[in-house]
This record gives structure tokens, sequence and C-alpha cells, in this order.
């Protein structure tokens, strides 16, 4: 299989780099809008083989999109971060000029691709993709809720001082500090409820650093994070690509599922071979559908924004 990762930047790369590390594919390519900055990295990454021991064959592209050709899979991680001063309309604005016309380029060459979408503002961009795609709804997945669903485990495995590995633990809703719904009630460690553990207190302090989760490492590191988002994506490939059938919150078209529709939101998705494959309905209490209701709606406000460029 051969596996496209469309944007060079610190997401794109550190995603590419924990695909072939795990030799997802045969041949991975890298692509960028800069010259050179997709090969350098590219051969960057090609030099550390011998040393980590994985066969991928890594290519960089400068906009060849032919070099893309015939891509199973496509992770799209181009656009600009919001910089100060930047309206949400020029943020949604230029990153839509951009997704679009990078769909566009990956479905000339790569029509039966799977699309994964990790570009911001995520929910917008996947609704976006899907919208200029034309393609099966299954086929176009945002990542989100499984970097906001990491980030949850993290707060909580501190809390418990558990290992990670141990939780199960899962944020839906938007891809946003405003927007996202860490699912405490539904958190367990190793099948035990965390409210066992954790006082009433203790847990809404874990879904509060959760939500704020990225604007937290904005401000540590003073740009938006890659390791685990890079992390998150490739997750999400790897299920994919070794048919997983892994459960996971993704961004995804919904039509009439948790109350929405003609949306992309982040809801428990099972994620194999053909994309997403089916949706897992959470059963939510009268409080979260409420939350999950506002978060729609907030999306929908970006997504106006569309409508108008």
């Amino acid at each position: 299989m051969k596996i496209t990762v469309v944007g060079a930047g610190a997401v794109g790369a550190t995603v590419a780099d924990n695909i072939a590390r795990k030799e997802l594919c045969e041949e991975l390519v890298l692509l960028d809008i800069k010259e050179g900055l997709a090969e350098g990295k590219a051969l960057d990454m090609t030099q550390t083989a011998a040393l980590l021991g994985f066969d991928t064959r890594i290519t960089g592209s400068t906009n060849d999109y032919s070099k893309t050709a015939g891509s199973g899979v496509v992770v799209i991680t181009s656009g600009i971060p919001r910089k100060p001063g930047m309206t949400r309309e020029e943020l949604i604005g230029t990153n839509a000029n951009i997704v679009k016309g990078v769909t566009e380029n990956i479905l000339k060459h790569s029509p039966d691709a799977i699309i994964i979408v990790i570009s911001n503002p995520m929910d917008t961009m996947t609704m976006l993709a899907l919208q200029s795609s034309g393609i099966p709804k299954n086929r176009i997945i945002g990542m989100g809720g499984i970097l906001d669903s990491a980030r949850f485990k993290c707060y909580l495995s501190a809390a418990l001082g558990c290992s990670p590995n141990d939780l199960n633990a899962t944020v839906i809703g938007g891809h946003g500090d405003t927007t996202m719904i860490p699912l405490i009630r539904y958190a367990t460690w190793n099948s035990v409820p965390v409210s066992t553990f954790l006082s009433e207190e203790q847990q809404q302090k874990v879904v509060s650093d959760t939500m704020v989760g990225g604007a937290t490492l904005t401000k540590l590191i003073g740009t938006s994070a890659w390791y685990a988002p890079g992390a998150a994506g490739a997750a999400l490939v790897e299920s994919i690509v070794r048919d997983e059938k892994r459960l996971f919150s993704c961004c995804v078209s919904l039509e009439g599922e948790y109350g929405q529709s003609d949306i992309c939101l982040g809801v428990p998705v099972i994620i194999g071979k053909n994309g997403w494959e089916r949706i897992v309905d959470y059963k939510l209490d009268e409080n979260e559908q409420a939350l999950f209701n506002k978060s729609a709606d907030a999306v929908r406000s970006m997504n106006d924004v569309l409508k108008t460029l």
C-alpha cells in the first residue's frame, strides 16, 4: 500500500515518522508546497531506517500530486495556525482554500483513497472535505477526538496514579476548547468507573484540564503540539490499514445519530479497512446530550462561514 501525508510541518512529519516506524505501508509520500521541505524531511527519516529497523520507502514531493497516485490512505495536515489579530473567518477562509484544493488534487490521482483530516478548524475542514470530494462519507474522517481522548487519559492517569494504557476514556463533540465533551461518566480504570476512585471535584478538574489541553501546550511551547497529534493520526491510519476495528472518537458525518444531521462531529466509531464503519451509540444522559447539542451549534456557526466563501 501507498500512504500520503500532505503537509510536511511538525504535525505532518510526525504522522509520517510514526507511519514509517510502524511499517504501515510499503511506500510513504510526504508532500508540501514549500520547495525542498518534504524532500528534506523524507531524506532525514530515511536515514533513520538503519537505526530503527524499518523498510518503508519514503518519498518527498514539492506539490507534485502525481507522486501520490494510488494512495490507499491520505492524511491532510496542511493549513496555517490562527495568528494574533486573525479573525475566525480569515482562518477558515485561508485553510478552506488549502484543504479544498488538496482534496481535489488527491482524488484526481487516488480516487479510492480514505481521507483523514487533521487541518484546523478540524470539524469544519472535515465537512468541507466531504462536500468538495463527492466520495462516500465513510471515507472522510476527522482525527480530533482521538487526540482529545488521549489527553483525557493523560490527565486521568495523573489523577489516579495509574498507567494510561489501563484506562478507557472518550471525548466527543467538537475539536475545540469550548466544544469538546470528555465523557467522565463513561471513563473506567480496567472496567471500574473512575468515580470509584476520584471525588467529584477531582473528576471536574480532569475534565477542565482536558478541555484546555491544546491551549496549555500552546502556552508552554509557543506553538501547537505535534507529538500527540502525530501519534493520533498514525493510530487512525493503523486501524484502517490493519483493519483493527478499533473504537475511536472521530469527526464523521451525522445523519440523525446523536440527534444531529448535516454536520461532521466527534462521536465513537469503529475504524477498519473501509474507513469509519459504524457509529456506536453511547446513550447520552440529558446533560450530556445538551452539551452535545451546544457543541453542534458552535460547529455549525463555524461551518456557516464556508457558505460565504
